[in-house]
């Protein structure tokens, strides 16, 4: 076997193809083939035996053609030995094989180079996730397990949660996907969030959010990781001191002289005051309009005469949980109602807010009010007037207690306010515990 290269060529410089002599004389084989290992025309037909020829040799692109065309003559060599008649097609094969396997390593690389990036393009990350599921709770794309939108203080709430999701992984530079999702995760989050002084409730509510958004991901198929599940991994949350308003606060807020402040005060006032005798979300009682009110007649027979009862309610289809609520009108409802023909004004939330401080400052609503927080995982106990702790929320708590408060059954409350359970509405009754003996005082005799 003999396996030889040289040059077909007249250039006598610049690049040109090594041809391969190949030649077995017992096997017939005698094949002139182009190898495409391009050299330096000038520098190999040098003398091979030349001290200039070597020093070629030695260089990048001699130690490379070197060790092509040893392979070459390998690889022939290893066929012919074993009796292989070669063919052109046969000796192509093992020279393209020799000479490209290189480039062609590398385009392997490119292509599952270029697959991964698809791969990861294409999958599902958690934070992909957590921007898809925000923007369709938002388009309405998808809706919650009751076939309903979601409603905008839940989107709001969400949003909120998740932002701080990103800043958690933009201040500790870190990327965290589905598999990340650990205890050691969990107290890294939760100490990032301590350390931002949050409240136990604030902290407990990012992790709730989280959670749920897991939990979707998870039955979605998109991860498999349960480890978010461990009990340990939760959202812990705290009975917070918040207020009720008296009716002599109610009052006071009624005539309070507003004069130097525009419509919009006297707007939120009333908007607010619908609140209390509603006991309703702002989501919900900051609409209410002109189709919400319906008017009712019924007979009854009181002491064998047919009696006509009227009366009006608002109904009510809450937002947040999709509830429908039906709320009898009372006296100071109706009077606020037919102030505005039935359609009441709407104000944004944080206007209300903002005015609500004017307002009860004006109402003189000036009792010290101890109120114990959590921030930064350390009790905090501090004392603020009353005035500023009044929010919209402070209606539907009003409402509720003022109710309880006046004797009316826990689950006739629940009807009103669409609380699930006494549980639930518990939360929201803030009745001290002067008024909740004197209250009992009154219904019992028991205690006579």
């Amino acid at each position: 076997m003999s396996v030889s290269f040289k040059l077909r060529t007249r250039k006598s410089e610049g690049k040109a193809p090594l041809f391969a002599r190949i030649q077995a004389a017992k096997l017939g084989v005698n094949l002139l083939l182009c190898t495409n290992i391009e050299v330096d025309v000038e520098k190999w037909n040098l003398t091979h035996t030349g001290k200039a020829f070597k020093f070629y040799i030695e260089s990048e692109e001699g130690r490379r053609i070197t060790r092509l065309t040893n392979e070459i003559k390998n690889a022939i060599n290893s066929l012919t030995e074993q009796g292989v008649q070669l063919t052109s097609e046969m000796a192509n094969d093992i020279i393209d094989g020799i000479v490209y396997r290189e480039e062609r390593e590398a385009q392997r690389l490119r292509d599952d180079e270029a697959k991964r990036q698809a791969e990861e393009e294409s999958r599902m990350t958690l934070n992909k996730f957590i921007k898809e599921f925000i923007s369709q709770i938002e388009s309405g794309a998808r809706q919650t397990d009751r076939g309903t939108n979601y409603a905008f203080s839940t989107i709001k709430s969400i949003r909120a949660a998740m932002n701080q999701f990103a800043y958690f992984q933009q201040d500790t530079k870190r990327d965290i996907d589905f598999k990340d999702i650990d205890m050691k995760f969990y107290y890294d989050y939760t100490a990032y969030l301590k350390g931002k002084d949050y409240s136990i409730n604030s902290i407990g509510k990012c992790i709730k959010e989280l959670k749920a958004i897991l939990f979707t991901a998870e039955s979605e198929g998109y991860h498999s990781n349960s480890k978010f599940k461990d009990k340990k991994f939760k959202g812990t949350r705290v009975e917070v001191d918040s207020i009720y308003l008296t009716r002599e606060d109610l009052d006071k807020i009624m005539a309070a002289d507003l004069s130097e402040y525009g419509i919009g005060h006297y707007q939120a006032r009333d908007i607010f005051m619908v609140g209390v005798w509603t006991a309703q979300r702002v989501s919900d009682y900051n609409y209410i309009s002109k189709d919400d009110i319906k008017y009712h007649s019924i007979q009854k027979i009181v002491d064998n005469k047919i009696v006509t009862k009227e009366f009006m309610t608002v109904e009510i289809r809450q937002k947040k949980t999709g509830a429908k609520v039906s709320v009898p009108v009372s006296a100071e409802l109706k009077s606020i109602l037919e102030k505005y023909d039935f359609q009441l004004p709407h104000l944004e939330d944080q206007v209300i807010n903002r005015y609500l401080k004017d307002i009860c400052k004006a109402a003189k609503l000036n009792e010290l009010v101890e109120i114990e927080t959590t921030k930064g995982g350390k009790p905090i106990k501090e004392k603020k007037h009353k005035w500023e702790l009044v929010h919209t929320h402070t209606a539907r708590r009003t409402g509720a207690t003022l109710m309880y408060l006046s004797g009316m059954d826990i689950y006739d409350i629940m009807r009103i306010t669409g609380h699930s359970s006494p549980l639930m509405l518990k939360k929201y009754i803030k009745a001290d515990s002067l008024e909740v003996a004197d209250k009992i005082t009154d219904k019992y005799d028991y205690f006579n």
